[in-house]
This record gives structure tokens, sequence and C-alpha cells, in this order.
């Protein structure tokens, strides 16, 4: 895998059930595909820190690498392109449709 396969610009951080979560994504997804960036979903029952972390916040949406640059439920189609402005401003890999 090269390192542009692996690159990450955006985190969902959800779980398994979550009504919520599944609107977040319904919603970021297509925004974020438009706009050529990757992006990951993250079960956050899979780690004891991220449940500690996100347990009573899912879903949030972060841009990979941008420690302080993370949005919460609720959030609409706006927030989310100010999220993206962000990282497409200070993601260092080359644009380009990935699937994820």
């Amino acid at each position: 895998m090269t390192s542009e396969e692996t690159a990450v610009d955006l985190l969902l951080f959800h779980t398994t059930g979550c009504h919520l979560c599944e609107l977040a994504d319904a919603l970021v997804a297509p925004i974020a595909r438009a706009a050529g960036l990757s992006l990951v979903r993250v079960d956050i029952a899979d780690s004891d820190a991220l449940l500690e972390r996100y347990g009573t916040r899912i879903p949030v949406l972060r841009g990979a690498g941008e420690r302080d640059a993370e949005i919460g439920w609720p959030f609409d189609a706006e927030a989310v392109r100010r999220l993206l402005a962000g990282v497409s401003r200070t993601s260092s890999h080359p644009r380009g449709p990935r699937s994820r």
C-alpha cells in the first residue's frame, strides 16, 4: 500500500446501532466524496479510551491530524464544509477519489 492509499482525511467516531451516527454518516460521506477526501469510520466500542472520550458525544467528526478540529452532533452540511476546508488546507497528500 502506498502512503496515498493509507492517508486519512476525516474520522467519524460512531458505534453500531446509533441512529444519530447513521444520520451523520449519510450527511458526511457524500460531502467528503465530492471533495475528494477519505472518510474512515471508527467504532468507539473497540477502544476503552475512545468509549470514555466519545461515549456520550457520538457521532463526532474529526479532521485527521487536526487535534482540535472536530465537531460533535448535531452538525449540518455547512459545519462539515467548514471542517473540510481546514482539512483541505492542512493535508499534504494529493487529492483524488479514494474509496473507504
